[in-house]
């Protein structure tokens, strides 16, 4: 057959598909409704629980948000929040105490595999709690650094609400305190080199009282 003199012009079709997680029950895993960690898993000893899931710009493009110098940094709250979902997948009420002890840095490119683990509780009910991370594409030889240590308590123990020095903050604002403008607040954050972008942006009110804001 006689070819066309022009050249072939080539259109493709295929559809952009979302990747797919697959089924981790079929691998022995339990799923995770949080949208950082995508996996759970109770220890065989009975001795605590593994949650897996990872983070990246790609896929959580509004992290970029939160910087510090130019840093992509996961911020505190989102290691509470981690902690706070293993808590009640283990079916504690609530994160007795975190310990930030690393900043959790973003890399521009790639990804960070997260782990918290939950210990098994002692007499009084606390459970041990602890997030890592480490780079996807490290060997196993690199070891996962620790970013948060805490505890976790189950229903009955301690809370806030119990300690004296809470009391005032059941009337709001508290008796004495004033309210602080929050004009230029995030542009003087942005300054000294703190980017907060819209994502971050939640702060409605600010009271201070001596030097307690």
């Amino acid at each position: 057959l006689p070819l066309p003199t022009y050249a072939f012009q080539r259109d493709h079709y295929w559809m952009d598909t979302p990747k797919s997680s697959g089924d981790l029950r079929s691998v022995g895993l339990e799923v995770s409704d949080h949208a950082w960690l995508g996996a759970a898993l109770g220890l065989a000893d009975g001795e605590g629980h593994l949650f897996t899931g990872r983070l990246s710009l790609a896929e959580q493009p509004w992290l970029a948000e939160h910087a510090a110098f130019g840093t992509v940094l996961v911020p505190g709250t989102g290691l509470l929040e981690l902690a706070l979902t293993a808590a009640h997948h283990v079916g504690a009420e609530r994160v007795e105490e975190l310990t930030l002890l690393a900043p959790l840095v973003l890399p521009e490119e790639g990804a960070l595999r997260l782990q918290v683990v939950v210990s098994a509780p002692d007499a009084q009910g606390h459970r041990p709690v602890a997030v890592f991370s480490r780079p996807e594409e490290a060997s196993e030889e690199v070891a996962w650094r620790q970013h948060a240590a805490g505890e976790l308590s189950e229903a009955g123990a301690a809370g806030p609400d119990d300690h004296a020095e809470f009391a005032e903050l059941a009337q709001w604002p508290v008796a004495g305190a004033e309210q602080v403008s929050l004009e230029g607040f995030y542009d003087d954050f942005a300054a000294r080199g703190l980017v907060y972008g819209p994502a971050f942006q939640g702060l409605t009110e600010l009271w201070r009282k001596g030097n307690t804001a």
